[in-house]
């Protein structure tokens, strides 16, 4: 079965995800970090990107971005690879491919998920008992949450709805991020995100199905109901 397309719809907001190849380790040190958040900005800029979220982890990455048209997206991910692995595999030694394929994405109802998103892409570190989410650097966190700002991040309207100054909005996002994310968002983000589906309810997803002329969602296990017609008395 032919692959379907990349879901990408201009001015909504994707949950982007990219591993290394085979679980490898993609940022090694704090100057790989560094260069790739430079990277990443000036991408960003180019392109017409609004990045609301990041987290740099060992062997992957993930975004809450917002692209303003359909081509902006996937430009933004292949200037990443073309500048971050050249430099890593020129400082490193080595050869060959870094990721693992094509990167993942899914297209997010944002008044349901896009906070839940936030705050399941700044606790990867804590998931990852690699650190809290105050103490890690590679990541938005800081920025949400008033400990300095971040030029990679674009706010988001509804980030900027949790209240009417800083400091409201800040405290209001620690307390979101404090509570975690439930178990059963992990896994839909997760798994919405690598299978490449639209998340949100029903209605959202029709209404990306007419705006993009494809399927977002799983077809219906089983065989198609034939019309009713087809059984009606001739």
């Amino acid at each position: 079965m032919a692959r379907l397309p990349r879901l990408v719809i201009p001015n909504q907001a994707h949950h982007v995800i990219q591993s290394g190849n085979n679980g490898q380790v993609v940022f090694r040190e704090s100057a790989d970090y560094r260069f790739f958040l430079s990277c990443l900005k000036e991408a960003a800029k180019q392109f017409k990107v609004a990045i609301h979220a990041y987290v740099l982890m060992p062997t992957h990455f993930h975004l809450l971005a917002t692209p303003t048209d359909l081509e902006g997206l996937s430009r933004l991910m292949q200037w990443l690879g073309r500048h971050y692995v050249p430099y890593f595999n020129r400082k490193y030694a080595r050869t060959g491919t870094l990721w693992q394929g094509r990167y993942k994405a899914t297209v997010l109802d944002a008044e349901r998920y896009f906070m839940t998103c936030c705050a399941y892409i700044e606790l990867n570190p804590v998931r990852c008992e690699l650190a809290h989410a105050a103490d890690y650097p590679w990541s938005s966190y800081a920025h949400h949450i008033g400990i300095n700002s971040d030029p990679i991040i674009s706010d988001h309207p509804l980030y900027w709805s949790l209240g009417n100054t800083p400091f409201e909005r800040e405290a209001a996002y620690r307390a979101l991020v404090e509570q975690g994310v439930k178990e059963d968002d992990v896994r839909m983000l997760t798994e919405a995100t690598l299978k490449g589906w639209a998340l949100g309810s029903e209605q959202f997803q029709i209404s990306l199905e007419k705006q993009g002329a494809r399927r977002v969602r799983p077809a219906k296990r089983g065989r198609p109901v034939r019309k009713a017609l087809e059984f009606a008395p001739k």
